[in-house]
């Protein structure tokens, strides 16, 4: 399988600020990365780099090309959508479809046709005129009738309503399922793209503290519900992460058996939300 991405050891400097310090990942086909961390944790300068937009340390590959030397080859076969409104807003729906498909040599202009007549969206219609979600949908449409393979997502949702998020999942889903494709989502709403996600990459202040598979990291960490009583019992078992509550606490730990914990609490296991408040608590 050959592999799309590959990141060993990347850094990224703003003269004496690290904004990234030592990240190593790699994407092959078919996987879907989420790159998570609060503001500040190096998730857009990461993006940055791999859009070959800054300059960096370490090695990175995007395709086997070097981003910043050989970014033309690269985005023929990569796409980027962020919440930020990019598309030229004085053009019509019509005209952006047809400038795409006289500038990217895989755009399919008969299949951005067929996605947009799905939506609400007229041709006739200036993009500045289309409400933000509209906007989202109609970028969507021209990227997945460009035939890339790397779709690099960040925060794309960000102020569209529930309907609209649903419909742009499902859509991508769709896309993923066509081809030898993959993703990278950066985001904050954690448990929001959590069903998508193959591979997670967790930054805070600009340092790796969890990167792997989903389903490797899934009974490595344990939630457990402890009652006031049991409280010193649980502390005693360190936990990763606790949140008091008025009666029952939550209990986060990392590493340690369920079958030791039953004995203070009721076990389960923590959504994908949990763990990441629970990692960005501890010092990196």
């Amino acid at each position: 399988m050959d592999t799309l991405v590959n990141a060993h050891q990347l850094g990224k400097s703003y003269g004496k600020f690290r904004a990234l310090m030592g990240v190593s990942f790699t994407i092959a086909p078919g996987q879907v990365l989420g790159i998570l961390g609060h503001n500040g944790a190096g998730k857009s300068s990461l993006i940055k780099c791999l859009l070959g937009a800054h300059e960096y340390d370490g090695t990175l590959s995007v395709f086997g090309h070097e981003p910043m030397k050989e970014r033309v080859a690269i985005v023929r076969d990569l796409a980027y959508l962020s919440d930020v409104a990019v598309l030229p807003e004085w053009m019509t729906v019509k005209q952006i479809v047809k400038y795409s498909a006289g500038v990217h040599p895989n755009f399919d202009r008969e299949l951005a046709t067929k996605y947009l007549s799905q939506t609400d969206i007229q041709l006739s219609t200036k993009i500045g005129r289309l409400s933000k979600g509209m906007k989202v949908q109609l970028h969507l449409a021209l990227i997945m009738s460009a035939d890339v393979r790397l779709l690099i997502l960040d925060e794309p949702t960000l102020g569209l309503d529930l309907m609209f998020r649903e419909r742009f999942y499902n859509q991508l889903v769709e896309w993923l399922n066509q081809g030898e494709r993959s993703m990278i989502i950066a985001s904050h709403e954690v448990d929001e793209v959590a069903h998508l996600l193959t591979d997670l990459l967790i930054l805070k202040k600009g340092k790796t503290v969890m990167n792997g598979a989903v389903d490797e990291l899934k009974g490595r960490f344990q939630k457990v519900v402890v009652s006031e009583e049991n409280k010193r019992r649980a502390e005693a078992a360190r936990p990763l992460y606790i949140q008091q509550g008025v009666k029952d606490s939550v209990y986060i730990f990392d590493n340690v058996k369920a079958e030791k914990l039953s004995a203070i609490g009721e076990v389960c296991e923590p959504s994908l939300s949990e763990v990441f408040i629970a990692l960005q608590q501890e010092e990196v």
